[in-house]
């Protein structure tokens, strides 16, 4: 049981509305539903009698409801208690390890950070490259780390707390005739080279975009290995016949005129994005982080064209 499933539980529990309990965590609806669900899962009780009308407690829930406050109250207690008195206070510094192409989701989860975290306490930034992020994670180099991919949820001695899912874009050249739809489909992509990272940078997204290709019954046509994001744009955006793909959330960053960002048509192709702590880790400062990261995540993308 975690103290923010109990603080979510109470939240619901005053305003017996999931939607105004999620406003007033500044977070959004489905994670209040989620953490609530599993911590009746752990409980193994409902907690809530929901229905398309109305939110209530139920009888284990009105139980739950004076202990969880109680809860609540001795973890302010014992953090007043950690801390000292406000003079005495020691600096707090988390390092995250931050993920390629996270884009306007790291503008959300610094801003949500902010609001949340006292002036002690700081969030560094650390670029780590993915092949890395996990080790220096379960060594305790870093806090905490972005993964993408479900093929990280079960790694040892890591918890993965999911946050997002990350559609990708197809990047064209701009006068390319395929730009002139507003989506594309993979197998609309077949007669064009693939360039892509090395599988060893990236195997999720490589894996992912291959994967598709091949469902869509074609082998992608290799083109050059691309060392940047940064050269494999100016390199499209020359008029070169040739494709790549990139997060969504980034590409809406992007001010890059000599290529078009399209989306893929039908359900897409996205990566499930999570945060990374060790199994073994708790304290107040990463509950915020992991809050914070629970907030920033987002509603539909709107594409830059």
């Amino acid at each position: 049981m975690e103290l923010r499933q109990v603080r979510y539980f109470v939240t619901v529990a005053e305003e017996l509305h999931f939607g105004r309990a999620a406003e007033r965590l500044h977070i959004v609806q489905s994670a209040v539903s989620q953490q609530v669900q599993r911590l009746e899962r752990e409980l193994n009780v409902r907690l809530f009698d929901r229905s398309s009308r109305h939110v209530r407690l139920s009888a284990a829930g009105t139980r739950f409801l004076p202990e969880a406050r109680a809860l609540l109250v001795a973890e302010q207690r014992a953090r007043a208690a950690a801390c000292g008195p406000p003079g005495e206070r020691r600096a707090v510094t988390l390092r995250l390890g931050t993920s390629t192409g996270l884009g306007s989701h790291l503008d959300r989860l610094l801003d949500a950070f902010a609001a949340r975290a006292p002036t002690t306490t700081t969030l560094e930034l650390v670029s780590v490259p993915v092949r890395s992020r996990l080790d220096m994670v379960r060594a305790g180099q870093l806090d905490a780390a972005f993964v993408r991919s479900d093929d990280d949820a079960d790694a040892p001695g890591l918890r993965v707390v999911p946050l997002w899912n990350d559609p990708l874009v197809a990047v064209l050249p701009a006068g390319h005739p395929l730009t002139e739809s507003a989506d594309v489909a993979p197998a609309d992509l077949a007669g064009l080279p693939l360039r892509l990272t090395s599988r060893r940078n990236n195997p999720a997204l490589v894996d992912l975009v291959v994967t598709a290709c091949q469902d869509a019954g074609f082998e992608p046509i290799p083109g050059p290995p691309s060392s940047s994001l940064q050269n494999a744009l100016a390199a499209i955006g020359s008029g070169e016949p040739m494709w790549t793909v990139i997060y969504a959330s980034h590409a809406n960053l992007l001010h890059a005129p000599r290529v078009a960002f399209r989306p893929f048509r039908g359900a897409g192709l996205s990566l499930p994005t999570g945060l990374a702590v060790r199994a073994d880790a708790s304290s107040a400062a990463l509950d915020l982080l992991i809050d914070a990261c629970t907030a920033a995540a987002p509603g539909p993308d709107h594409l830059v064209s």
